[in-house]
């Protein structure tokens, strides 16, 4: 089973994306858009694990009692640069209570044997990606920001978008089942902060 822990968002928050994604979504018709009922926030991604491990994953979450964490979701950018960008996203900030939310999760997972992150929690909700993930041109980074082009000459002459913000009461153990149309979220237990 493939699974991630991760924070939903509000649907008011979901559907001013969705109008802004359909209003750029035509600069960058070459790129994969995420549904918009699929955005979340990434704390962890564990990939594909055994039922036993999932299961001791879920029972050890319930050890993790945050606080709600206030979030506001504003401005845009390219992974890993404009230059070279093979994700479009939207930043999501949180102040040091999501960073920690975040770390505590990896340190418990760690607990399990899951991998520790090798990088630097950076929010976001992934919007789009570039190109065909496996590709040749793909591996060899030649033409990754082609798809981006014009978006990014668009937005250069925007405002910075603002999403608006909300309280985070709780985090999931979501599913995730890949599909010819994209990645399908079920949330398979709840976590709430108290």
């Amino acid at each position: 089973m493939r699974i991630f822990i991760g924070l939903d968002i509000e649907n008011s928050i979901r559907e001013r994306i969705r109008r802004f994604m359909d209003g750029v979504r035509g600069f960058a018709p070459d790129a994969r858009w995420t549904r918009p009922e699929s955005l979340h926030v990434t704390l962890k991604f564990v990939g594909e694990k055994a039922m036993p491990t999932v299961e001791e994953i879920r029972s050890s979450l319930t050890s993790i009692k945050g606080r709600p964490i206030d979030l506001s979701f504003h401005g845009s950018g390219f992974f890993p640069t404009a230059k070279s960008a093979r994700v479009f996203w939207i930043g999501v900030h949180g102040g040091p209570e999501l960073g920690q939310l975040a770390a505590t999760v990896d340190e418990t997972t760690a607990r399990l044997g899951i991998p520790k992150e090798d990088h630097a929690f950076s929010p976001h909700l992934t919007l789009a990606r570039g190109g065909k993930s496996g590709s040749p041109r793909w591996q060899k980074g030649e033409g990754t920001s082609a798809a981006f082009r014009r978006l990014e000459e668009k937005l250069a002459a925007m405002a910075q978008p603002e999403f608006g913000t909300m309280t985070a009461r709780a985090f999931y153990l979501y599913q995730s089942k890949l599909s010819p149309g994209g990645a399908q979220y079920t949330k398979m237990e709840r976590y709430p902060f108290a």
